[in-house]
């Protein structure tokens, strides 16, 4: 199905680059880490907002790889058990646990929407004193990488559950 070949492909691909943009604000966050420590050091004096910059960015550096995590298969994952199964019953607990992650991804994308939107209307922030953070950039990026683990749930499924009948689920590909 050429269809799911470019969903699977675009779901690869955008995940591959949200985790790389991850791992550059990861990497801007320790920097700044550092040089805030060494003002505080050198100087005597902190790097003001660099507390409300590190606290929005875990949650969204979390979510910008989350799409990633699951494609990559690198969620928590006990397959001990599944593994000494007949395949097919391994097929209809890897559906039934991929409904389950997409369900929960789906419950926090539709609570996430309304606080986003409020966020954005009002101009929300977060933080007291040198920085005030808006909190409609988190929001956002919890409510797309949601979407997106949303979707890569079903792609998995799509690949383990409905796949071929001679491939075993542990052999599937990661991107």
């Amino acid at each position: 199905m050429p269809v799911l070949r470019y969903v699977i492909r675009f779901s690869d691909q955008l995940s591959k680059v949200m985790m790389i943009l991850a791992a550059v604000w990861a990497l801007g966050l320790s920097v700044l880490i550092v040089a805030d420590i060494a003002a505080n050091n050198v100087v005597g004096r902190a790097i003001p907002g660099v507390r409300e910059l590190v606290i929005s960015s875990i949650v969204m550096i979390v979510y910008l790889q989350l799409g990633y995590a699951i494609r990559s298969r690198s969620m928590l994952c006990s397959d001990t058990l599944l593994l000494a199964l007949p395949v097919t019953l391994q097929r209809l607990l890897l559906g039934i646990g991929y409904l389950l992650g997409a369900a929960f991804f789906l419950m926090i994308m539709r609570g996430t929407i309304d606080p986003t939107v409020y966020a954005w209307n009002t101009g929300e922030f977060w933080g007291e004193g040198a920085l005030r953070v808006p909190v409609w950039p988190t929001r956002l990026v919890v409510l797309f990488g949601s979407a997106l683990a949303i979707l890569n749930y079903v792609v998995a499924a799509l690949i383990d559950v409905l796949g071929p009948e001679d491939r075993p689920p542990e052999a599937a590909e990661a991107p």
